[in-house]
């Protein structure tokens, strides 16, 4: 019961997966960054750089007196995210139950978001870095959908090239709605928040 309690009033650590650099800050590969930046502004935190992790960071809390965040934006490039998550999770004493990845997921619609809790990481380098560093697969993962490259386009480039126009116009709506997934999956549970979003 201790332990519970404990795990209950320990930060979240919410990990959005991008590269750094303006010449990707536009990419299908950068939403997780995008969800963080959104997260970010509503709980009034600023990026900053952490002083143990490659990564910046922003803190805040959900409403007053709501569950802590540690908003993160590793700045190691995608395939190697799971260092600076693992340095931040042990530096705030955050539990796996507590560490939600936000990324780009090839094998979902663009337009639809999907959440859940350990499993596979679908070829996704920066989850797989992250299973490795956290020595488990047990953390949230909120799946944005980018879908499928066209034609015989190659998966890499396609996620690392720019939305396309018709999709820019209903990407703000949408990393709206994935920070609020990821708000409720940290206030109502990972169950609720399925329940909820999945095929709205």
């Amino acid at each position: 019961m201790t332990d519970q309690i404990a795990i209950d009033d320990a930060p979240w650590l919410i990990v959005g997966l991008g590269n750094p650099g303006k010449e990707y800050a536009g990419n299908r590969h950068n939403v997780g960054f995008m969800v963080a930046e959104l997260l970010a502004k509503r709980v009034g935190g600023t990026f900053g750089r952490h002083r143990r992790a490659v990564a910046d960071v922003a803190e805040g809390r959900l409403g007053i007196g709501g569950p802590r965040l540690v908003l993160a934006k590793p700045l190691t490039y995608m395939n190697l995210s799971g260092g600076p998550t693992a340095v931040l999770a042990q530096f705030y004493k955050i539990p796996v139950e507590h560490v939600i990845a936000v990324h780009d997921e090839l094998d979902i619609p663009f337009g639809e978001l999907k959440a859940k809790r350990g499993g596979g990481e679908g070829g996704h380098n920066g989850l797989r870095s992250i299973s490795k560093s956290l020595a488990t697969k047990e953390y949230a993962r909120v799946r944005f959908g980018v879908g499928r490259p066209p034609g015989r386009q190659d998966p890499a480039d396609y996620v690392l090239s720019d939305f396309a126009g018709a999709e820019r116009k209903e990407l703000e709506f949408l990393i709206d709605r994935a920070a609020d997934f990821t708000e409720m999956i940290v206030e109502k549970g990972l169950e609720p928040a399925q329940n909820y979003y999945h095929g709205r």
